[in-house]
């Protein structure tokens, strides 16, 4: 369909709809009764055409009164028809016709055509030996235009239901989607776009490519409704330049999968996808460090705490890639290690390896439990990603994000010093930097304890990976942008100047593993994340690359506490930061970072303590979680070197439960037993 032809089809909408209802009903017949159908149309074309024939040689009527003309009929339509069988002719579907199927129709009118040659001169019948080419033009205008002409007439009552769309990328993936959305019920592709200029207003798959300056025209000319982009093979860069420029049309953009996912099996080429925010993005991963990646994990022994998590469960996958000879999975929640270990299982049938998985529920505060399983299995490698990373909701549950982020880890790289093990990797995070909230600060505890343990003479090797947000991750915000978009808003942002650093979660994965295997002892890691991203200005961009427009609110009426809308499709709402939150992450405490082998990787000279000190700070902390004492909490947090500076007062909850009530500081008599009880058991766990 070229240019203009949509609106002057539009146009004709009465005498499709009347075309569509005569013959739509042939389409829904069984398939015995439509051959039956054609076998019968055909016999009359034959019929129609031989007449025509005649009377276009003869330019005369007479020959229809001379009985011996018409004698060539009973054998030739029996013979033509044997030979549209023969050919192929009533297999094909008459609204899937193809090249091939104008083939047959060819062989067919001409096994026909030289049929009525051969029974006039057998028969030595009145029929003029010009006749039978005449017949033969004839009858391929017929028999294979009514077929045509069938086709056509299902395909533009299909098109009412069709979502018009725009391919981008002509390559070899472009075509195979065309093909494939053809056969489909969903979509009607209508023209490409492409960079190369070679191939600028040629036809591929029957649809003319077009220059990337020309969508706006095509998208008014071809009345288009989504642009699905077929470049799986380019740059994320690239793709981000591209969507940048098609984020401002009217129309929402999607994808197809990558031909890797579907060489596998994992997808199919006619899958059309929202476009990942890692193209929004658009900064392509550097290639893995192939001696980094197995130095502490090829023909080792290793294991993954929170191995059920965003980050753990992305460092098992890669882990199993690199060989190594048993994989400990950790986790302390049962769902989250059923699901784990079934996707790590499936991941090994489809790549072929062969890597003992073993799934053990438990605790990391449970340091003889770890202790045991790590002395057990000979574990050589850990990978601590267990921890609590919500912001507000470690805020909420000062208590339990303490126990499990601090103490957790302690108990953790105390098991690991006490089983032998060679490497010890702790997942951080750029919250741990001038942390505004206790889950930042917990973590920069953690630090401060591997930092201290690392220092200390033993066979362990202590490391720590710094890193921001990860793109897909458990309360990542961009699951849930998508999430506010398909219930049509409103999108919820904190603020409108909050920024982060996103990464995808395979590139941090692999990033952490190469990370811990440069580590020399007590070595802080800090991830190169590129440039931060504007929350405010990431909600836009899926909201326009969805077909709509964003409706922001003045930013001064925000800050000064009113939002008027401007006009749009999906309000963009400002609902104020949430406990603890920054504007702004950081992933440097000093200014001087040092360079690493790896283009991505930094080394940051951090404040740290001696282990003596590191411990009495511990145990006061445990003592003061057990105790439920908050205020102590807070003023252990800013006594100790973590720059933690509070932004608010106490927000756990139960302590706003207790200061609600009125509930006096002093402990009960049962309350005063059980701290008791725990502080043996503190001494015992501390050694």
């Amino acid at each position: 369909m070229s240019p203009g032809s949509y609106a002057s089809w539009s146009g004709n909408e009465k005498d499709r709809s009347v075309l569509i209802k005569l013959f739509y009903p042939l389409f829904r017949l069984p398939r015995t009764q439509k051959r039956l159908v054609q076998l019968l149309a055909d016999v009359v074309l034959i019929i129609f055409s031989f007449a025509t024939a005649m009377l276009l040689r003869l330019d005369s009527l007479a020959f229809m009164t001379q009985p011996e003309v018409w004698l060539v009929l009973p054998v030739m339509i029996p013979v033509s028809l044997l030979i549209f069988i023969r050919v192929g002719f009533y297999r094909a579907v008459i609204r899937y016709m193809n090249q091939k199927a104008v083939k047959a129709v060819l062989a067919g009118v001409a096994g026909s055509a030289i049929s009525l040659a051969v029974i006039n001169v057998l028969l030595n019948l009145p029929v003029p030996r010009s006749v039978p080419f005449i017949y033969a033009m004839l009858a391929m205008l017929t028999i294979g235009g009514v077929r045509f002409f069938l086709r056509a007439i299902y395909l533009r009552g299909q098109l009412r239901h069709k979502t018009r769309v725009l391919i981008y990328g002509a390559g070899s993936a472009g075509r195979q989607l065309v093909v494939s959305l053809r056969q489909g019920h969903e979509y009607e592709p209508c023209a490409f776009v492409d960079d190369a200029q070679g191939l600028h207003r040629a036809f591929i798959e029957g649809l003319k490519v077009y220059p990337p300056q020309a969508i706006p025209s095509l998208i008014d000319n071809y009345g288009i409704q989504k642009v699905l982009m077929a470049i799986p093979s380019s740059s994320r860069a690239r793709r981000r330049e591209i969507l940048e420029s098609l984020e401002p049309l009217s129309v929402p953009v999607q994808s197809i999968p990558g031909m890797k996912d579907v060489i596998q099996g994992l997808a199919k080429i006619n899958e059309v996808r929202d476009v990942a925010v890692e193209d929004l993005l658009g900064r392509d991963p550097v290639p893995p460090d192939a001696t980094l990646m197995g130095a502490n994990i090829r023909d080792k022994v290793v294991m993954v705490t929170g191995a059920g998590g965003s980050i753990g469960s992305e460092l098992c996958r890669q882990i199993l890639r690199q060989g190594p000879r048993q994989l400990i999975l950790l986790e302390v929640s049962e769902y989250n290690l059923y699901h784990v270990e079934q996707d790590l299982l499936g991941l090994l049938a489809r790549e072929g390896l062969s890597v003992p998985l073993k799934a053990l529920l438990g605790s990391v505060q449970h340091q003889a439990r770890l202790e045991a399983v790590m002395t057990q299995f000979g574990v050589q490698t850990v990978y601590h990603a267990a921890a609590y990373k919500h912001v507000p909701m470690v805020e909420h549950n000062v208590v339990e994000g303490l126990l499990n982020n601090v103490m957790g880890t302690h108990a953790c790289a105390e098991a690991a010093i006490a089983s032998g093990v060679e490497a010890f990797v702790l997942v951080s995070t750029d919250k741990a930097v001038r942390p505004t909230n206790v889950m930042g600060a917990s973590k920069r505890l953690a630090e401060l304890v591997c930092q201290a343990l690392g220092g200390e003479s033993h066979g362990t090797l202590f490391s720590m990976v710094r890193f921001g947000n990860v793109l897909g991750s458990s309360g990542s915000v961009v699951p849930l942008f998508r999430r506010q978009i398909e219930a049509g808003g409103p999108l919820t942002v904190t603020h409108p100047d909050i920024t982060r650093y996103f990464m995808t979660i395979p590139e941090a994965a692999q990033l952490v593993i190469q990370a811990g295997a440069m580590a020399r002892g007590g070595d802080v890691f800090v991830l190169d994340m590129g440039e931060p991203v504007k929350i405010a200005e990431l909600a836009g961009q899926m909201v326009r690359l969805s077909g709509l427009e964003p409706a922001f609110p003045d930013r001064d009426e925000v800050i000064e506490g009113q939002e008027n809308h401007r006009q749009g499709d999906i309000e963009i709402v400002f609902t104020g930061l949430r406990p603890g939150e920054k504007l702004y992450e950081e992933l440097l405490i000093g200014d001087n970072p040092g360079a690493t082998r790896h283009p991505r990787i930094m080394t940051a000279n951090e404040v740290s303590i001696a282990w003596r000190e590191m411990r009495q700070l511990l145990e006061r902390l445990l003592e003061a979680c057990y105790r439920f004492d908050y205020p102590a909490l807070r003023e252990l947090l800013l006594e100790a070197p973590t720059g933690y500076q509070p932004t608010g007062e106490v927000e756990d909850l139960l302590w706003q439960a207790q200061q609600a009530g009125h509930q006096t500081e002093d402990l009960s008599a049962d309350q005063t037993a059980r701290v008791v009880d725990l502080r043996t058991r503190k001494r015992s766990l501390m050694g």
